[in-house]
């Protein structure tokens, strides 16, 4: 089971090898003495068996995605791949449970255990029948840290923080293997390695990891629930790092197989080794880039959907050409059937977990799980002078808002079994029937210059859009406004969404969905009051997509295609109804209003499509300030997947409570949570900013420099990290030093029984380098019953506060004062302490050894690139007088030469001291080379300033030139 390079048996089963080289039929009862079918054997033993008796040819065809069958050996097929990051997808219906970030968001790794196990449960439960893309290789969960809100795949992710999203994505993982490595439940594989956290250009664009960010930020949040053997490999992600593509990135052999004994099975993301020579132009054909992925530690590509003969192709005529070796084959062959032994796929009766059926799949228990996830994940964001919880007794009770009485799924949720609408959960809870209003207009289109409607189908199929003389309900749509200008136009005829098919718009959708999500709209205003009604599929964002994006009847029977703008029909908006008034006259005079607002999480940012407004869509926020004003007894329910930044509506009203599309249960769960039989006692997993202006580019993945997430962001947040309210308070005793950490008490002051999250940061006084202004390093959540005082104790560590130490790359504790915090949210801390730490100093800079340019402190005008296409990473030149700093270098008496490994563009270096424009202590000139692969090797003589103890900065000039390593002796 280690990583290490396995060396092959030659050793076999003599009878059987006689019996086959004789060509007989070996009887159907031989398989039993198979040693790779004896699970008295090691997995070692049992894998080096089975390498031995395949071909060549059959362990070749293991290596894509769908493994086919190997009939003689008994051999099933094979698929990596199933999605579960939130229940089992895509396979029918399953436990649809809270979105990825409302699990994170109960800080509870002890019910993420029971999730997983869950989800595991439900995709052992189709084995059985093994419907078209099960598998137990499941590809779940995304830990990718979500330093940008903007993210469009932020649903998918758990925190902003390494420490939380470790120790939640290592509970989901035990839940989802089972908690025993040997013996697998499923083989979850973490996503997506690394830094991936822009949808944007997210195959060419490159993230730039410094050595700090990538060791205590990125490699982090993966490395703990590889290390406790939660997960069983990870998926290498679509961009660059640092240069050069993911999908050859060589720290998957390098780093990750190093956190843990057992093998791993890493996998490519879907069609991502065909960019290595396709937009990414890295390798010129498919036959180089899949020999370079095996070699950085890829074991099964993930290309040509179902279609392996492409990949199986290119690594043969890789072996052909020298660029692969068998041993290669066997080294990845070899990592994949490690994890099916360990599945108990070649065990009798399929082993541990083999006897698991349909009959989990949706069960009660997992249903009960379901509402109690949901429940837990939800956020009270503000309660105004004790407006919630509400009285059950005021049962007249108004339900508004889009998200009022619909739940919507994301890409990666399963198929919902039933759902919960928040109006429906209100009404049960209440035992009476609701008032519900939607609250979005219902529009007709009327062609200004025909005076003829946009007329949609009356049958439950819907028919393609027509512009006809007809104004009754064919002719009328309720119209959705999502933010960014898009809208969604739900037809009145038959209720269902009007969507492209590439041929036609027709009204035959429930929901928003698909890849392309051809249900999008933008009605755009023109001079004379008119519109235009503009196509807005994501396709049209697509680089191929060269048709016109504008709607005007193309067929003699009016029937809408698409045309270019100046042939666009214009149209007239008639409002049928106002959303806001009917909202308005269903909330006056109630007991209570409810509004529920928020995203659709197939439109509001998901895979492939960065979010760029963060706030509510603008109708969304007009109906909620008409209902407040109707009716002052107004609670908000925020139902999305991410920060949102509320503006003046946080201090309008009384009442917020955010959830995520949290699944089959929300309605039951946020019922629970407004009526006080459930106490609200999620928290946030990150910071929420309070404007876009708060945030630098999507595309900056230095956390550190540009003051990023809750460790380093020095503004005022609308809402900190970890925070979240209760319907009881808490205090904090005195936080005391123990053999394991801390401990404080905690007591409920309240008269409800509740959950605290109680949260310890450390923050590093004096230091060699920019620290964290806080640093989460352990939580507890803890129930308390009014009046009850507990004990907690949080595990901290001295290595705990290790950080990256640049100039000798390797983790240091340095020596100094560390102040302890403890709270109820990063920037609610109740008691405090100081920790006096011996540990290191680190040491003046030794410039006289060959230093890593990468290991810079401080940079600008630079970018961080490949070093050769293999491995390494060098600084590259991308502004004039780009300059990198290395603080507190020794000189000593005087340093007189620099030497550096230069390539690419022309250029020079100077040798500075103090400051970028300091003493100029040398220049380096290079003549550039024809690859920026090339290194040559530069010097320069140093005048005699380049001596004592200062600060070295290295200005670059010339655009394209690349520094790898230098010295100064």
């Amino acid at each position: 089971m280690k990583g290490s390079k396995r060396r092959r048996r030659t050793t076999v089963v003599v009878a059987l090898a006689l019996i086959a080289g004789l060509g007989a039929t070996v009887p159907s009862h031989a398989e039993a003495t198979y040693p790779f079918r004896d699970p008295s054997r090691t997995v070692d033993q049992r894998v080096e068996d089975l390498l031995d008796r395949l071909t060549l040819d059959e362990k070749i065809s293991l290596l894509h995605q769908y493994q086919p069958a190997i009939p003689r050996l008994g051999i099933e097929s094979f698929r990596t791949g199933t999605e579960a990051l939130h229940g089992v997808a895509w396979l029918g219906e399953t436990t649809v449970f809270p979105q990825a970030i409302g699990l994170a968001s109960t800080w509870d790794p002890a019910l993420m255990e029971q999730v997983g196990s869950a989800v595991g449960d439900e995709a052992r439960g189709f084995q059985q029948e093994r419907p078209a893309g099960w598998g137990l290789n499941l590809w779940a969960p995304v830990v990718n840290p979500l330093r940008d809100p903007r993210w469009g795949r932020n649903e998918e992710g758990y925190s902003e923080d390494p420490e939380l999203t470790g120790a939640l994505s290592t509970a989901y993982g035990e839940g989802l293997t089972g908690g025993d490595p040997d013996h697998l439940k499923t083989a979850p594989t973490l996503k997506h390695y690394l830094a991936n956290n822009n949808e944007w250009h997210r195959t060419t664009t490159s993230s730039d990891l410094r050595p700090r960010v990538a060791k205590e930020y990125e490699e982090a949040a993966f490395k703990p629930a590889i290390e406790a053997n939660a997960a069983t490999g990870v998926m290498s992600s679509y961009n660059l790092v640092n240069g050069r593509p993911a999908t050859v990135n060589p720290d998957l052999d390098d780093v990750v197989r190093k956190w843990t004994s057992y093998d791993l099975l890493n996998v490519t993301d879907a069609f991502a080794p065909g960019n290595l020579p396709g937009d990414q132009k890295y390798y010129p054909s498919v036959t180089e880039g899949d020999a370079a992925a095996m070699k950085a530690g890829i074991d099964s590509f993930t290309d040509n959907n179902a279609d392996s003969s492409v990949t199986t192709g290119a690594i043969t005529s890789a072996l052909r050409q020298g660029l692969l070796r068998e041993s290669d084959i066997d080294e990845a062959a070899g990592h994949i059937l490690s994890v099916r032994v360990r599945l108990g796929e070649f065990d009798p009766g399929g082993g541990k977990y083999g006897s698991i059926d349909k009959s989990v799949i949706n069960s009660p228990a997992h249903q009960k799980l379901a509402r109690e996830a949901a429940t837990e994940g939800a956020v009270l964001l503000k309660n105004q002078a004790g407006t919630l919880p509400l009285k059950k007794s005021a049962k007249d009770v108004a339900v508004v808002g889009p998200l009022a009485d619909t739940l919507y799924t994301d890409w990666y949720s399963g198929t919902l079994p039933y759902a919960v609408t928040p109006a429906d959960g209100i009404a049960a809870k209440l035992g009476t029937a609701v008032t519900s209003s939607e609250g979005v207009d219902r529009i007709a289109l009327k062609n200004a210059e025909t005076g003829r409607y946009v007329t949609a189908g009356t049958d439950a199929d819907g028919e393609p859009l027509k512009e006809t003389s007809t104004s009754d309900t064919s002719a009328q749509f309720d119209i959705f406004d999502w933010g960014g200008g898009v809208v969604t136009l739900r037809s009145a005829a038959n209720g269902k969404y009007v969507g492209y098919n590439w041929a036609n718009f027709v009204n035959d959708q429930v929901q928003p969905n698909g890849w392309y999500v051809q249900q999008q709209f933008k009605l755009e205003e023109q001079a004379d009051g008119t519109y235009l009604l503009r196509y807005a599929g994501y396709e049209t964002e697509e680089p191929w997509w060269g048709n016109p994006v504008y709607l005007g009847p193309t067929g003699a029977d009016g029937t809408l295609g698409l045309v270019a703008k100046d042939a666009a029909a214009h149209y007239t908006k008639d409002v049928v109804r106002s959303g806001v008034d009917e909202a308005v006259a269903a909330v006056k005079g109630k007991d209570n209003a409810v509004v529920v607002v928020g995203s659709n999480p197939s439109i509001n940012g998901r895979e492939a499509h960065d979010r760029t407004d963060m706030g509510l869509a603008p109708a969304q926020e007009a109906l909620v300030r008409a209902v407040r004003a109707a009716n002052p007894k107004t609670v908000v329910i925020v139902e999305n997947s991410y920060p949102t930044t509320l503006g003046a509506l946080q201090r309008e009203v009384p009442a917020l409570l955010w959830t995520s599309h949290a699944g089959q249960e929300t309605g039951n769960a946020l019922a629970d949570l407004l009526y006080g039989d459930a106490n609200p006692s999620g928290r946030l997993t990150q910071t929420w900013y309070r404007s876009e202006s708060d945030l630098p580019s999507i595309l900056d993945y230095d956390i550190i420099k540009s003051d990023r997430t809750y460790q380093y962001f020095k503004g005022s947040p609308l809402y900190p990290f970890g925070y979240g309210l209760s319907y009881t308070s808490f205090r904090y005793g005195d936080l005391r030093k123990t053999a394991g950490g801390y401990e404080v008490k905690v007591t409920n002051t309240g008269g409800r029984t509740g959950d605290e999250v109680v949260q310890l940061y450390a923050h590093q006084r004096v230091s060699r380098d920019k620290q964290p202004l806080k640093q989460l390093e352990a939580f507890q959540r803890v129930t308390l019953k009014p009046g009850e005082t507990r004990t907690v104790k949080l595990k901290v560590t001295r290595q705990d506060l290790a950080h990256w130490d640049v100039t000798r790359s390797r983790w240091v504790v340095e020596s100094g004062t560390y102040d302890i915090m403890v709270g109820a949210s990063s920037t609610d801390v109740r008691a405090r302490t100081t920790w006096q730490v011996s540990g290191e100093t680190i040491p003046a800079r030794e410039l006289s050894r060959t230093t890593r340019a990468e290991n810079f402190d401080d940079y600008d005008g630079t970018r961080l690139v490949d070093e050769s296409k293999e491995r390494g990473t060098a600084v590259g030149v991308t502004a004039d007088r780009a300059w990198l700093k290395f603080a507190d270098a020794r000189l000593g008496s005087g340093a007189a030469k620099f030497t550096a490994r230069l390539a690419g563009a022309a250029g020079t270096v100077e040798v500075r001291l103090g400051s970028p424009t300091g003493i100029l202590a040398g220049t380096a000139t290079f003549g550039g080379t024809s690859s920026p692969y090339a290194y040559e090797t530069v010097t320069a003589d140093l005048s005699r300033a380049a001596k004592g103890r200062t600060d070295v900065y290295l200005v670059l000039k010339g655009e394209g030139l690349r520094l790898a390593t230098f010295a100064l002796d």
